[in-house]
């Protein structure tokens, strides 16, 4: 699968979004070690704070069915289906993603091929908590 297929799905994940008061739909495919496939779409709620983000969606996905380690998430977002700006995970997602993920795991967006560690340079980590 190329990138380019792997953001496809993102975007095919991003039509499935419950977005009714921001429009900004997005979606993302997570990838496991193991080649196993997890998607996800926001879901926005009228309480603000109860929306849940599409790359959140994918990670509470694949482990609540027993996956823990990922190798690349796919992130799409926009309004009126245009997919074509870069649409880089929140904070609270990329401090999700690097519970499980390490510096190097890859994340794939309109505009090319990134790295956790571009997006979260200083994460906190179990580290921290020694």
């Amino acid at each position: 699968m190329t990138n380019s297929d792997f953001f496809e799905m993102a975007i095919k994940s991003a039509e499935k979004a419950y977005a009714p008061y921001s429009n900004f739909k997005v979606g993302a495919v997570l990838l496991t070690d193991d080649g196993q496939i997890f998607t996800g779409c926001n879901i926005e709620n009228a309480s603000y704070s109860m929306t849940i983000c599409a790359e959140r969606t994918a990670v509470f996905k694949a482990v609540s069915s027993g996956f823990k380690n990922f190798k690349a998430i796919a992130v799409a977002g926009g309004i009126d289906g245009d997919f074509s700006k870069p649409c880089i995970p929140c904070g609270a997602c990329l401090q999700v993603l690097s519970e499980f993920c390490d510096n190097d795991f890859m994340i794939v967006l309109s505009d090319g091929v990134y790295r956790l560690s571009d997006f979260l340079p200083k994460m906190f980590s179990k580290e921290n908590l020694k």
